[in-house]
């Protein structure tokens, strides 16, 4: 049986040489180990899902351009966010195609087609699909109705429960769903972000947030809860595509763990036949 694999990695937020984020993460060490493990599982394409950068500067993409350049030698497809500014990415990533004045492109993986879209606005934190955006979507989509097409994105659509970050997702959420539903084809919808998993449904899709490689905003569902991120273990999500089963989407940490250990059973396992 025939597998696609695709790594979406997100939420980079790479800094000048010597900067941490937020004065505590050193996000380009932990961005560069990230992209190693990546490269050892030899994906058909990666995916990188917004917040390239911390601040949109120069200096930071041609940071990041180095990073890839070492490690990745397949397929990368990438979007911007908020923490990205479009001028900047485009002089120092000019590979990543533009549409109508916005990061938006489709690119086909095998059997699979992923529409790239770009949801950010400038100087605001939130996400829009406005400027013809919806409708670029909506034209895209149905240009192969029958091909399974997974939408990737920056900004979840959908409110997850953690207050200050449902406050910046993706605006027109209910426009977005329409505009799915309209579109079968489309299983699957990935985005970044909310740097945590996260897991709902847009019309009949599957909308999944993949966590950050370099930090976790902090589990609190307490609608009062401030904005604070916590140094959790990076993550990145592995989706896989069968003929036979669709999209399957898997949570792998960047850490290395003791192990692997043979499951060695009791003779007392009940399980034994």
């Amino acid at each position: 049986m025939s597998t696609t694999t695709i790594v979406q990695i997100t939420d980079l937020h790479i800094r000048p040489e010597g900067v941490p984020a937020y004065r505590v993460c050193e996000t380009n060490a932990l961005a560069e180990r990230a992209l190693r493990v990546v490269a050892r599982l030899k994906p058909d394409a990666v995916i990188i899902t917004g917040d390239l950068t911390d601040c949109g500067l120069a200096t930071e993409y041609q940071l990041l351009a180095g990073m890839l350049q070492r490690h990745l030698h397949m397929p990368v497809h990438m979007i911007p966010g908020n923490h990205d500014r479009r001028s900047e990415m485009q002089a120092h990533l000019p590979g990543v195609p533009m549409s109508e004045g916005f990061f938006q492109y489709t690119a086909e993986i095998g059997p699979v087609r992923i529409v790239m879209l770009d949801t950010v606005v400038p100087g605001h934190g939130h996400g829009s699909v406005d400027g013809g955006r919806l409708e670029w979507l909506d034209r895209t989509l149905g240009e192969q109705p029958s091909q399974p097409t997974m939408v990737a994105m920056h900004h979840p659509s959908f409110v997850c429960g953690i207050a200050h970050m449902d406050r910046i997702k993706l605006q027109e959420s209910e426009a977005f769903a329409a505009v799915i539903a309209r579109h079968p084809q489309v299983t699957r919808i990935v985005s970044g972000h909310h740097h945590r998993p996260i897991v709902s449904q847009v019309a009949h899709a599957i909308a999944s947030i993949s966590p950050s490689v370099v930090n976790a905003v902090e589990f609190d569902l307490d609608p009062a809860a401030p904005s604070a991120f916590v140094l959790e273990p990076p993550a990145f999500q592995v989706h896989t595509w069968t003929q036979a089963g669709g999209f399957v989407s898997h949570n792998v940490l960047v850490e290395s763990f003791p192990g692997p250990y043979p499951f060695t059973l009791d003779k007392d396992y009940p399980g034994h036949s």
